[in-house]
C-alpha cells in the first residue's frame, strides 16, 4: 500500500488504541479489514490522521492529548459545520461520523472522506507558473466570499455563535488564551507587543458590527486544491469557525501581506507583478467582485486584530511544544513569531510598546 508524501509514522505522544478505533469503526462507519493508521505531517492544533480501513483512506481529526485551553480544539464544531456547508457553494469534505466519547482513543475525533489534492504551504507558491499563482489567488478570494455569502440560518447554523460583538468577544478570548499560554522563554521578545495590543485593541472597536459564518484560520493552507486545477476541493480547519465578522477573516488572510515567516514564507516585498500573485488590493477587489464586503477605514485595525489573534495561537502552539504535546514537532519555532506578529500589530495601529 503506498502512503501520501504528506504523512509519517504516528508520533510516539500521539499513538492511541488502533484495536478500540477498530470497534468503533465497525459500528459508525462500516466493515474494514483492519485500518492501517498515518500522522499527517503538517498541522499545529488538532492532530491528523490518514486512515485505510481496506477499502477507502479517510481521515481522523481529533483533539490533542493533555491539558487543553477552553474551548480549544474543538473538533466536534468542526465536524458540525462542515456537515452544514456540504449543500452550499463552500467546498468541503464529505463528512463520516463523529465520536464524542473520549474513551474510544482518549479524546473525542471525527473521521470524513479523503481528498487527494494540493495543499500549498508556501504562501508564494514558488513551484507554479505566475498565471497558476493568479488563479489560485482568485480561487482563494471566491470561496471566502462564497463562505460570507452563506445564510447561517439557512443551512442550520443560527446557534453556532452570537450575533454580533464577534471582535469585542474575540479580543477578550484571545487575551485569556494568550495569558493561559504565557511562557517565561520567550516572554522578553514579545510580551511587551503583547500588552500594549491588549490594552490598545478592546479600547477602540469598529462600530460596523454585521454578521456572517466566519472561518477563524482562512487562510491558502487550509484549502484543498484539485491536483492540476486551480480549483478548490474542500476547505479544511474550522476548528475556529463561528458566527463572526467577515472582516475579520478577510484581514485575517491578508496578513500574509505584511509578513515573511519561516516555511509559510509571506508575501511582504515579493515583486507581484513578475509573480502573478496580485497585490492585496487586488486580492481585496477580487473578493469584493465575488460578493465579499469591501473594507473601509476600520481595515488597519482588523489586520492588527487578526496578527494579535495569530499571535496568540503560536504563543499557545509554543506552550504545547514546551508540554511535548503539540502536533508539529517543530512547534518550538512558533514562540519567536509572537512578538514579530505583534510588532508588526503595533505598527498597523500605530502604538508604540
Amino acid at each position: 500500500m503506498e502512503f501520501p508524501e504528506s504523512t509519517r509514522e504516528v508520533r510516539e505522544n500521539h499513538r492511541f488504541d488502533v484495536e478500540a478505533l477498530g470497534r468503533w469503526w465497525s459500528g459508525a462507519i462500516g466493515a474494514h479489514d483492519g485500518l492501517t493508521v498515518r500522522q499527517f505531517k503538517g498541522g499545529q492544533s488538532n492532530p491528523t490522521f490518514w486512515i485505510h480501513d481496506g477499502t477507502r483512506a479517510t481521515v481522523l481529526r481529533k483533539k490533542p492529548p493533555g491539558v487543553l485551553l477552553n474551548k480549544a480544539h474543538m473538533v466536534e464544531r468542526e465536524f458540525q459545520i462542515m456537515s452544514a456547508l456540504a449543500p452550499t457553494a463552500v467546498p468541503t469534505a464529505k463528512m463520516l461520523a463523529l465520536c464524542e466519547d473520549a474513551d474510544v482513543i482518549g479524546t473525542p475525533f471525527f473521521v470524513m472522506e479523503h481528498l487527494a489534492g494540493r495543499i500549498f504551504w508556501n504562501v508564494q507558491l514558488p513551484d507554479l507558473a505566475a498565471e497558476e499563482r493568479t488563479a489560485i489567488y482568485e480561487e482563494l478570494a471566491r470561496v471566502l466570499a462564497a463562505l460570507h455569502a452563506v445564510d447561517p440560518d439557512a443551512v442550520g447554523l443560527e446557534g453556532f455563535g452570537r450575533k454580533g460583538g464577534y471582535v469585542e468577544r474575540q479580543v477578550a478570548r484571545w487575551t485569556k488564551q494568550y495569558d493561559a499560554s504565557r511562557a517565561d522563554e520567550n516572554a522578553e521578545g514579545s510580551a511587551a507587543y503583547m500588552d500594549a495590543l491588549i490594552a490598545y485593541l478592546p479600547a477602540h472597536l469598529p462600530k460596523d458590527d454585521r454578521t456572517t459564518i466566519a472561518h477563524g484560520d482562512f487562510r491558502l493552507d487550509n484549502l484543498i486544491f484539485h491536483p492540476t486545477e486551480p480549483r478548490c476541493l474542500a476547505v479544511i480547519d474550522w476548528e475556529l469557525s463561528t458566527l463572526g465578522h467577515p472582516l475579520a477573516d478577510l484581514a485575517y488572510t491578508c496578513m500574509l501581506y505584511d509578513v515573511a515567516l519561516p516555511n509559510v514564507g509571506g508575501l511582504l516585498g515579493i515583486d507581484f507583478e513578475a509573480t502573478g500573485i496580485p497585490t492585496e488590493a487586488e486580492f481585496i477587489a477580487r473578493y469584493v467582485a465575488h460578493g465579499g464586503i469591501a473594507p473601509e477605514g476600520d481595515w488597519p485595525y482588523y489586520k492588527a486584530f487578526s496578527l494579535f489573534r495569530l499571535a496568540a495561537i503560536a504563543q499557545g502552539v509554543f506552550k504545547r511544544s514546551l508540554q511535548g504535546n503539540a502536533s508539529n514537532a517543530n512547534a518550538s519555532m512558533f514562540g519567536a513569531a509572537v512578538g514579530h506578529l505583534a510588532r508588526i500589530a503595533c505598527q498597523l495601529v500605530e502604538i508604540d510598546a
